[in-house]
């Protein structure tokens, strides 16, 4: 039989380029200690990376660039994917990936209904914070993003330059689905919302 060790290279080897996984990917090879040795040998021989405490990736080099690592975003959901949680980005977040701030956040928030927990990834962190059902109940990806971003600006702080920004995003998501997602929103965000999708 092939080593522990062999045995989760080859799986590792078989996954695509870019894949973010988990010690417990190998739970049916071998018991923790013995993933966790295999794990760490071949990170040493430079075929995945460590992200963070128990997450992995087997990276994509690009020849001029070198590895391309996966984005905050990326992490928190394959984390929740593992965890079979829902996350949902907060504010500061938000703003950032709506183009509406350049500020790019160290510490990133997701709301989760799952466990709170802070994860280091390099020099940044994700903050897992849990959070009321409410804020799972949108049906399109675009919506929690804005709604996350209206919050954080305030109501008495929209400007015709964030509604214009705003709006250009408001297109890339079905006009059932926006209309659904505004009754979930505070009214006010609501009332942004569907005068954007009317207009």
């Amino acid at each position: 039989m092939e080593s522990i060790h062999k045995q989760i290279l080859n799986i590792i080897t078989g996954l695509a380029q870019g894949t973010i996984f988990f010690p417990d990917k190998f739970d049916s090879i071998g018991n923790g200690d013995s993933v966790r040795q295999s794990l760490s040998r071949i990170c040493k021989e430079g075929t995945i990376i460590r992200l963070s405490k128990g997450v992995y990736l087997f990276p994509f080099i690009d020849k001029e660039l070198g590895v391309l690592f996966p984005s905050i975003e990326r992490v928190a959901e394959a984390i929740a994917v593992r965890d079979k949680a829902r996350i949902q980005p907060s504010g500061l977040y938000a703003l950032n990936k709506l183009g509406l701030s350049t500020q790019v956040p160290m510490k990133v928030v997701f709301y989760t209904d799952g466990m709170p927990r802070k994860i280091k990834v390099g020099e940044r962190a994700i903050i897992f914070m849990k959070s009321a059902p409410k804020k799972f109940s949108f049906k399109g990806k675009i919506t929690p993003l804005i709604v996350a971003a209206l919050k954080e600006i305030g109501k008495e702080n929209i400007t015709d330059d964030v509604l214009l920004k705003i709006k250009e995003f408001v297109k890339s998501e079905s006009k059932e689905v926006m209309l659904e997602d505004a009754h979930v929103a505070p009214q006010w965000i609501a009332d942004i919302l569907l005068k954007l999708v009317n207009n």
